[in-house]
């Protein structure tokens, strides 16, 4: 197949699922700094808010990586950028690993985010210009990896960090990215043919006419949306480890909370995709910014352990469809052709609410010596979003859904 006939067919299917097993590996570079934080705290003597720098660091890497590694897929293709990118990431981790002081394991940590960066929203982006009908769930399918990254390596990881520590942990992973994502990055070289970019940019174009904003505002609105619902979202994610910690309940069960977390939300990015496909990005991106506030108000009068359980698997179901949605809508509404740069700008402002919001957490921490108030900020944050994306819904003027 070598015209539009190849959108939504077996081979886009097959690509998606080779896609998906790369970003489960590449994305480890995300969450791998959240297992080990504690035991890195330990070893350098810091206090909470400065532990979390390798974090920050590694948020803002992954920010840069997503709005930059976009332009080289839009022009030389997915291969090029991912075995770029997974040697950076790669020899992060193994360099991170043999570096005695805190300073330059944490710039270490700029070099793993930037090579993880490949693997979710240039790769999100080489995945949405393989389907058309059924772009919402491969959206939510590709980013899905993302969270099975999260889910998957703390349990994997969790005998290496007990008996070796965050030192082994680091080790392992450099030569696993290494092994995995360089040959499988080859066998995704094919470019989309012409005819189907033409097929894919007349819907976008019919859907544009429909709204009441330029490219410009629109992406403007969805980066600002994006910061605050990301705030809000890395309060649990970055921090319920050290949440479980300080009540008491240890590493392990922080770490099963985040993969319980994680797990969820693949569920809610499965179930937003199909929904997406039925009534748009807008809307989908409105009903999981609403859940997610409600989720996060939970957490307030919860510390017993079941109530933990319950209320971090209720988040993971809120909030796991929000940043797939945004590519979602940059896709239904911008030209393929400018994909993976608009895809990896508007997903890089959401990634800048993550790293901001983990540090800002921790900060909080340390003043008040709770995580009360930051999730009370996570909440405000939280609500700055649905007020952007009420006012995106409102203002747009379409007649109806545009057919695919």
């Amino acid at each position: 197949m070598n015209g539009a006939e190849i959108l939504d067919s077996g081979y886009s299917w097959r690509r998606l699922m080779l896609s998906l097993a790369i970003s489960i590996v590449g994305n480890v570079g995300m969450w791998a700094v959240i297992v080990v934080l504690p035991s890195m705290q330990r070893e350098f003597g810091l206090d909470r808010a400065d532990s979390t720098f390798p974090y920050t660091l590694t948020m803002a890497g992954f920010a840069i990586g997503n709005g930059l590694i976009g332009r080289v897929v839009d022009r030389f293709g997915i291969t090029w950028a991912l075995t770029g990118a997974a040697l950076m990431q790669g020899f992060g981790f193994l360099a991170a690993a043999l570096f005695p002081g805190i300073w330059g394991v944490t710039l270490l940590h700029l070099a793993i985010g930037l090579g993880a960066a490949a693997c979710f929203a240039p790769l999100i982006a080489d995945v949405s210009l393989w389907f058309l009908r059924r772009r919402g769930i491969a959206v939510a399918l590709i980013a899905s990896g993302n969270y099975l990254s999260g889910a998957i390596w703390p349990l994997v990881l969790s005998g290496v960090l007990a008996s070796g520590g965050w030192r082994a942990v680091y080790t392992v992973l450099g030569w696993v990215i290494l092994a995995v994502v360089i040959p499988g990055a080859l066998f995704l070289r094919r470019r989309l043919p012409m005819e189907a970019m033409a097929r894919s940019d007349e819907v976008s174009s019919a859907r544009a006419r429909a709204t009441g904003f330029s490219p410009r505002a629109l992406t403007i609105l969805l980066g600002i949306a994006g910061i605050g619902c990301c705030v809000a979202m890395s309060m649990p994610q970055v921090h319920i480890v050290a949440f479980c910690v300080d009540l008491g309940y240890g590493p392990a069960v922080g770490g099963q909370m985040l993969s319980l977390m994680l797990l969820g939300g693949v569920a809610s990015r499965i179930l937003s995709g199909l929904v997406a496909d039925k009534i748009g990005g807008v809307r989908t991106l409105l009903i999981g910014s609403v859940a997610q506030t409600l989720a996060l108000v939970l957490y307030l009068p919860s510390d017993g352990l079941m109530s933990l359980y319950v209320v971090s698997t209720v988040f993971g179901l809120s909030q796991g469809g929000i940043v797939p949605s945004y590519a979602v809508i940059v896709r239904e509404y911008l030209p393929a052709k400018e994909a993976g740069a608009r895809v990896g700008l508007v997903i890089m402002t959401t990634i800048i609410g993550m790293a901001l919001g983990g540090w800002m957490s921790g900060w909080i921490y340390d003043i008040s010596g709770s995580y009360f108030l930051a999730f009370v900020n996570g909440i405000a944050w939280n609500l700055l979003n649905v007020g952007i994306i009420l006012m995106i819904l409102f203002r747009t003027r379409s007649a109806g859904r545009v057919p695919a």
